[in-house]
């Protein structure tokens, strides 16, 4: 497996110089009284290729992580998905980018030579220290990501589970860093991996809390979405976007794709208001059309993904969706159960889901290889894959929102005023605060997102003192007026 740090930054930011007797201090005064540029085209591009041996040390993470049945002689806790491993590899290699950048440059790195890089510095309590304080002053204030990062550690040192304390190996591979690890604090750790492994878990435990109690909001996610949230009904003004969809339709006969595109946008959000998917949950659901021999639920399974599939039973679209393809597959909410839902004939639902599947996905396939998947991009001369993957499908909602969405005084078109561009996760945010405005139950709220009343408590419940209030007198009125 070929990792890569994911620094995007200029890339004389990342000057190195090979000769790995040279202090970093050293070496990067003599660029700056030299005023040389870099020109390793490695370096330009912004995003460096990992050292062989620092790649191989993440491919027995990742291979430890996800692998099915854990390598004998190995123990572990937990398992990570693709998503969650392609999320850790971004961030350790943007932490390993940080390491390896010069301290003159733009990034204010620490200038570690690449070849010193390994898996084995995480242990030391320097490091992350470093780590920590670079991010901080790079923004201003800590967030929760550094707290994230330190649990990461945590569960890489933990005893009896963690990959690092059961590979005592890669203490050998440590070299020392002027200011960070001397020579003695290596031997140190040679001589007693576990001891090494035990210090720093304690001392990172103590620097998440820490961290945890000054912890700032670097973004509100609700922000984008607020003249939603504080509507009576969000449910209700989110759905004013599929209606201003509808209303400004191309007519199909005049212009096939642009039809086509109104129509997957528009399915896109009524699908997102109906089964409150995560965006993955939600671009991988295949489908079968009217007719065909659905996928059966262990098919599912295997692949991971939902279905839509006609139900002659219940005479409606059904989406059935295995549990193992949540993020949350352990959850109480599905014990073991697949996720099942009738889509409701409302709005014309049905119409265009049929109109898409029947005319529609095939003028945006163009004769291109359909990867199965409900939801497909169009495709274009310069792309002929048609399958979304999380970026791609996020651009497709985000596009959507600033074309029906965002009230423009201007032009008159759009459907809500103060709306800002969001992806569609929001879409989750808006399900949860609607019922919780409605019934005041957190229950009830996580019902509508797959998820645990605790989990929508701390996350998703955008309630607003006023609404819990007058949920309160809205009861207490009625003795009021039975009298």
């Amino acid at each position: 497996m070929k990792q890569r740090y994911a620094i995007r930054f200029p890339g004389n930011a990342y000057g190195q110089s090979e000769t790995p007797k040279e202090s970093c201090r050293d070496r990067y005064e003599r660029y700056d009284d030299d005023g040389a540029s870099f020109t390793d085209p490695d370096l330009m591009s912004g995003v460096i290729d990992a050292p062989p041996a620092l790649a191989m040390e993440m491919a027995e993470l990742i291979r430890f992580k996800t692998a099915t049945l854990t390598a004998f002689g190995l123990q572990r806790n937990g398992v990570w998905g693709e998503e969650t491993a392609s999320q850790k590899v971004e961030h350790l290699g943007l932490m390993f980018g940080a390491l390896a950048a010069q301290p003159q440059g733009p990034v204010r790195g620490y200038g570690v030579p690449s070849n010193h890089l390994t898996f084995g510095l995480l242990v030391f309590p320097s490091i992350w220290d470093w780590y920590v304080q670079w991010r901080e002053r790079r923004r201003g204030f800590y967030t929760a990501w550094e707290v994230d990062m330190l649990r990461i550690s945590l569960a890489l040192t933990r005893k009896d589970t963690g990959w690092l304390r059961q590979h005592p190996h890669l203490a050998s591979r440590v070299r020392p860093i002027e200011g960070l690890v001397s020579q003695k604090d290596i031997e140190r750790a040679q001589a007693d991996w576990d001891d090494a492994c035990d210090i720093y878990f304690k001392h990172a435990s103590s620097r998440a809390k820490e961290i945890q109690r000054v912890a700032r909001v670097h973004r509100d996610p609700f922000e984008p979405i607020m003249p939603v949230l504080e509507a009576d009904s969000p449910v209700g003004e989110y759905r004013k976007i599929t209606e201003e969809i509808l209303r400004l339709m191309p007519d199909e006969r005049l212009y096939r794709r642009s039809a086509a595109e109104a129509v997957r946008s528009f399915l896109m959000l009524r699908f997102g208001l109906h089964l409150g998917l995560r965006q993955k949950n939600l671009r991988q659901l295949m489908v079968c059309e009217r007719g065909k021999l659905a996928r059966s639920e262990r098919q599912l399974a295997d692949m991971k993904r939902g279905e839509l599939r006609w139900s002659e039973r219940d005479c409606g679209w059904e989406v059935l969706i295995p549990a193992v393809a949540f993020k949350n597959a352990n959850s109480s909410f599905f014990g073991s159960k697949p996720f099942r839902l009738i889509l409701p004939n409302l709005g014309g639902l049905y119409d265009h889901i049929e109109a898409y599947i029947g005319r529609h996905r095939e003028t945006l396939l163009r004769g291109a290889a359909d990867p199965g998947t409900f939801f497909i991009k169009t495709v274009k001369a310069t792309s002929r894959d048609a399958s979304y993957d999380q970026n791609t499908f996020y651009e497709a909602w985000r596009l959507t929102i600033q074309r029906y969405g965002i009230y423009n005084p201007y032009t008159g078109r759009g459907a809500i005023s103060g709306l800002l561009p969001h992806g569609p996760h929001n879409v989750r945010d808006v399900l949860a605060t609607h019922i919780l405005k409605q019934t005041g139950s957190y229950e009830q709220a996580s019902y509508a997102i797959q998820d645990t009343p605790d989990m929508v408590a701390h996350h998703y419940g955008r309630f607003l003192p006023q609404d819990k209030a007058a949920l309160a007198a809205r009861i207490l009125n009625q003795v009021w007026e039975a009298a």
